[in-house]
């Protein structure tokens, strides 16, 4: 028997560690942005294996662009527990997030919220394409996106 004065608030628990990678892949393979975003500690080790799950999922996207119109691909790749979703741009640019969420409605609204900022960043007349995005102001607009909706 649970006595009132003893229930849980939920409110008050902590919230689930997310973890979430994020990087943007041009048209020729190559990384042009990269971000770790969530609320886990970020491992140094394990960095390198979530570029590597990535850029090992670059395949399936790769094959699942020519047979589906959809920009949003929600889970084309799994490792272990983590998840790699990706939005497919109209110029090919892929926008690759790995992540441990069930949100996809969120994870949807993230992805569309930084293509808007990525065609801003393409508008720029300063930015040759394909080049590293190097923006002190895209990076802490996209953290705030991932803190917004991952």
């Amino acid at each position: 028997m649970i006595f009132p004065s003893m229930k849980l608030k939920l409110d008050l628990l902590p919230k689930y560690i997310t973890y979430s990678c994020f990087i943007i892949v041009g048209r020729n393979d190559i990384p042009i942005y990269e971000a770790e975003v969530g609320s886990a500690a970020k491992r140094e080790d394990a960095a390198q294996l979530h570029q590597f799950i990535l850029h090992a999922a670059l395949d399936v996207v790769q094959d699942l662009a020519w047979t589906t119109s959809a920009m949003f691909l929600k889970s084309v790749d799994r490792f272990n527990d983590l998840v790699v979703s990706v939005y497919v741009t109209a110029g090919h640019t892929r926008l690759m997030l790995l992540h441990d969420s069930r949100n996809e409605d969120g994870i949807k609204s993230f992805f569309q919220e930084v293509h808007e900022l990525y065609i801003k960043i393409l508008l720029n007349p300063l930015y040759l394409p394909g080049s590293r995005i190097t923006s002190s102001h895209f990076d802490t607009k996209v953290r705030a996106l991932a803190r917004k909706y991952l």
